[in-house]
């Protein structure tokens, strides 16, 4: 089974611990946040997990490698471009036109 973990935010609310590393390495009880996610993932039986970068992406790949001591193989897949957020593009979208307003 297979899964993806959304990464490619710049992690802007941890500042001025994001700056230089991706806010889902940050080390919080022991070992990175990605990490309990992963863990987790493997032990509900997802064998395979993609993760989506942008921000520091190039970060991930060394300090993840292939994600077998989790029981999982782990991809990441590089945004192309980081323009928009994905809530804030929702949230303009829904409020340029009356009719589909959600709030």
């Amino acid at each position: 089974m297979k899964a993806m973990i959304f990464s490619a935010g710049k992690g802007e609310r941890m500042r001025p611990l994001t700056l230089h590393t991706p806010k889902p390495l940050l080390v919080a009880g022991g070992k990175p946040l990605i990490v309990w996610h992963l863990e987790r993932l493997a032990a509900a039986g997802i064998d395979e997990v993609v993760i989506n970068t942008a921000w520091l992406g190039d970060q991930f790949a060394p300090a993840l490698g292939d994600g077998a001591r989790w029981g999982c193989a782990c991809t990441s897949s590089m945004k192309a471009t980081y323009r928009w957020k994905p809530a804030a593009a929702f949230s303009t979208r829904c409020r340029s036109s009356a009719k589909h307003r959600f709030w």
